[in-house]
């Protein structure tokens, strides 16, 4: 917690979240909000969190052992724990022995508690003078926050989601880190359901909202690519009238939004007719280039991070400074600082003279097409050898989208595909049906698919690894790597 940071009272909580006083003093006042009781420390309120794995509310006791002065909890534990004594007792005050150890803990309860998170953080970004950047699409957001926030932070003061922390957990755990001296924050929105980022623009609201793309990802749980939209569209429902909307000109569905939107539009592309436009100029081993302009101004950009995506992101990012004012060299300076992240489009070289392209963070339709695009344009004359895992969370479109990767790579001249996962036989089927070699073809574990790829790839060639982050796909590059 810095100096400038607030702190809460019991107030301010049960204000935030309309939840009630069980037990305890009133007058307390916490030091900082903490879900995970590994971490929490003297002075915090621990929120208890049921989660995929673990419920926040079987971890009370260590939470109050590290100090925290008190706990919010779910309405139904308290009814399970603490039974009303009597009829009259049952409206509150007095309770049947529970888990309570200590008369002075304190105890919070509201109806849900991942709700009364999302509120807390709400009413902390109520609290400040920070002005909000939400970006939300299918591909490129955690790199799009990266880039925006070195842009911004040419000028101000900025406070950006840290990693990945984009959902209903994360995105309130970063407010919660607002202190006064924060003039932006730059902030990611990731969902995968329809309603997600409704939500997460509620708690945020947003000042400018970017959208960088929408692709076929999360099909799961909103069906098809029109769900995509409309659940990343809900951004846009977030900002209102006076709000900005900063959106990528050259995606259809993305337009068919901005028709929808009554606030300011800031439009971004490669298309000559967006506001703030960038004509790709070269890519390299170490980085992309790109002509910046808007209005009668424009600057060569020199990325440190590849890809035809890379530049698409860098243009969301300078949307942003132009609409708050920045100049064109701030934007360019702010851009040219921005560093890859790990997993994405990473090259190393390896000691037999094999590049290889750790792509490994996540992956789906959009993004798989983009890294091999990369990859064309990279080999020159090298061999393009390219490592799939499944495209996670694809719901009814798996079997037939993981066809078209195989079809995709074989169009794009890969002179070896090995692919591992359930949907291997899906890539190997859509490559062998578009003409490639099934000699070329390869499935099995990614342990197989190490020991074969070190006995067929050689000094010149290119390897692609990419897949959805449950499979692990950084496994292969470590194995590639060792006693190379």
């Amino acid at each position: 917690m810095t100096s400038d940071q607030k702190t809460w009272t019991v107030s301010d909580v049960l204000h935030a979240t309309g939840g009630r006083l069980v037990c305890g003093n009133g007058a307390t006042r916490f030091q900082a909000i903490s879900i995970d009781s590994r971490t929490t420390r003297a002075g915090d309120l621990f929120v208890a969190i049921a989660g995929q794995k673990h419920d926040g509310h079987n971890f009370l006791g260590e939470a109050f052992d590290r100090g925290a002065l008190g706990v919010l909890v779910a309405e139904d534990y308290i009814s399970e724990q603490f039974p009303p004594a009597s009829p009259e007792s049952a409206s509150g005050g007095r309770w049947r022995a529970g888990p309570v150890r200590k008369q002075e803990e304190l105890w919070m309860a509201v109806p849900d508690t991942l709700k009364a998170l999302g509120d807390l953080a709400a009413f902390r970004r109520r609290q400040s003078n920070v002005s909000v950047v939400a970006i939300t699409g299918t591909n490129g957001k955690t790199t799009t926050k990266e880039m925006t926030a070195v842009v911004l932070d040419q000028a101000f003061n900025v406070l950006k989601t840290p990693g990945n922390f984009n959902n209903l957990i994360g995105l309130p755990l970063t407010l919660f880190g607002l202190s006064d001296s924060h003039e932006w924050a730059v902030l990611e929105l990731a969902m995968n359901r329809p309603g997600e980022i409704r939500r997460l623009a509620e708690i945020a609201n947003p000042d400018l909202g970017v959208i960088t793309n929408i692709e076929p990802g999360h099909l799961e749980g909103v069906k098809d690519i029109d769900g995509v939209m409309e659940a990343k569209g809900e951004l846009l429902e977030g900002l209102g009238q006076d709000g900005t909307a900063v959106l990528n000109i050259d995606d259809q569905r993305v337009c068919r939004l901005a028709e929808r939107f009554g606030g300011r539009v800031v439009t971004f592309g490669i298309r000559s007719s967006a506001e703030v436009s960038g004509t790709p100029v070269s890519q390299t081993r170490t980085g992309s280039s790109f002509d910046l302009s808007w209005y009668d101004e424009s600057v060569r950009v020199c990325l440190k991070i590849l890809g035809k995506g890379a530049i698409y992101n860098a243009l969301a990012a300078a949307a942003v400074g132009y609409r708050v004012g920045l100049s064109i060299e701030e934007v360019k300076k702010g851009l040219e600082s921005a560093v890859s992240l790990p997993g994405r489009m990473e090259i190393s070289t390896l000691p037999r003279g094999i590049h290889l392209i750790n792509d490994t963070y996540n992956a789906n339709p959009g993004s798989v097409a983009v890294a091999i695009e990369t990859l064309c344009s990279l080999k020159g004359r090298g061999r393009g050898i390219f490592v799939i895992g499944d495209m996670m969370e694809l719901g009814q479109h798996a079997q037939d989208a993981h066809r078209q990767i195989g079809i995709l790579a074989t169009r794009a001249g890969m002179a070896g595909l090995y692919a591992t996962g359930e949907f291997a036989n899906a890539v190997a089927k859509g490559a062998a049906g578009a003409g490639m070699d099934r000699r070329k073809i390869f499935i099995g574990t990614r342990e197989q698919i190490v020991e074969v790829l070190k006995g067929r790839s050689g000094p010149g060639d290119w390897i692609l690894v990419k897949g959805s982050r449950l499979m692990a796909m950084e496994k292969v590059v470590e194995g590639l790597r060792i006693d190379d």
